[in-house]
């Protein structure tokens, strides 16, 4: 099986490539804008895998994207702008990847015969839980609350709308906060564990009783794996990782990991309309396709935490601005 991968130099998308030489002898493609969160440090031990092709691109550019999905048997759609703050600040990127670029590989996928299609979403386009409200559910009305969660919302349509309207085979996973190796230092938990490393004080959004459940990368990866093999076509599979924590419990645990205590918490003004809770339930992909998360919060964050300790140059290098000149010659970056 030959695999489009796109934004597979990005975190989600980069551990998945990972996951997948590791378990197929397929041949894989990996297509990536390498916007400021796509870094081929991510892939760079093994980018000579004679399974693994890198093609700079945009997922926009419409003639790259219809020659690609012509050679594969699947494309999974990893791509996307996803930093909620950075889509408060300037929606137009969010909008021009997460919907046009969506669009194009679809009508790329039709052209093509019917090219079956992952996409890979996020359970932001449900809105946001009361403490008492039951989790997210394949059936949960959308109702995203932030240009970054209607970007994907409108791209989750699109998605469906072409397999009503053309049979394109698809399916669509909603997966909670992941968090694991090659995850962008912006984000919370990455943010924190390398801010502790430098002797910095740890951001923390309003009263930090914001509530995620949370998901370790690697058993995402699983989820997609069981998906794009087993799962019913038109169907989505909402995943979850059933840890849901708030934002100051997570801090809280990674204080007492890197021996830090709390005058390293530097309370922040909240984020515009801050989504208070977040929570999944992953019956229909347990009772369908047998997956279930393997990895507990607990051993997931040690896991994270002992690979940021162990890859410190990886994280530096993003943090300084050094990450960008990978491959600066042999790809033309800026």
């Amino acid at each position: 099986m030959k695999l489009l991968i796109t934004g597979g130099a990005g975190f989600i998308g980069s551990n998945f490539i990972h996951y997948m030489l590791k378990k197929y002898p397929d041949y894989q493609i990996n297509l990536d804008l390498l916007t400021y969160a796509g870094n081929l440090e991510n892939l760079k031990d093994i980018e000579n895998d004679p399974n693994y092709k890198f093609v700079k691109g945009d997922i926009a550019d419409t003639k790259l994207v219809n020659g690609l999905v012509k050679n594969v048997d699947i494309i999974v759609h990893f791509a996307a702008e996803s930093h909620v703050d950075r889509s408060i600040l300037n929606a137009e990127s969010f909008i021009q990847t997460n919907v046009i670029g969506t669009y194009i590989l679809l009508e790329a996928a039709r052209k093509s015969g019917n090219k079956r299609f992952h996409h890979v979403s996020t359970d932001e386009v449900f809105g946001s839980l009361g403490p008492k409200d039951a989790a997210f559910n394949e059936n949960t009305p959308y109702d995203p609350r932030s240009p970054y969660s209607a970007s994907k919302a409108a791209s989750d349509h699109l998605v469906r709308a072409y397999h009503h309207t053309y049979s394109l085979p698809i399916t669509i996973s909603n997966c909670s906060n992941n968090y694991g190796p090659y995850q962008f230092p912006e984000k919370l938990i990455p943010l924190f564990v390398t801010n502790l490393m430098e002797e910095k004080k740890v951001p923390l959004y309003g009263d930090g009783q914001n509530m995620r459940d949370w998901l370790y990368v690697e058993d995402h990866c699983e989820a997609i794996d069981k998906i794009i093999h087993s799962g019913k076509i038109g169907e989505t599979y909402c995943v979850g990782g059933n840890a849901e924590k708030n934002n100051r419990e997570i801090t809280h645990e990674l204080l007492k990991l890197m021996d830090k205590n709390e005058s390293c918490i530097e309370f922040v003004k909240d984020r515009l309309g801050h989504d208070k809770r977040y929570a999944i339930d992953f019956s229909k992909i347990k009772n369908e396709l047998g997956w279930v998360p393997r990895v507990s919060f607990k051993k997931g964050l040690q896991k994270t935490l002992d690979w940021y300790k162990n890859n410190k140059s990886w994280w530096k290098n993003i943090k300084n601005g050094e990450y960008k000149n990978y491959y600066a010659t042999q790809y033309g970056q800026e």
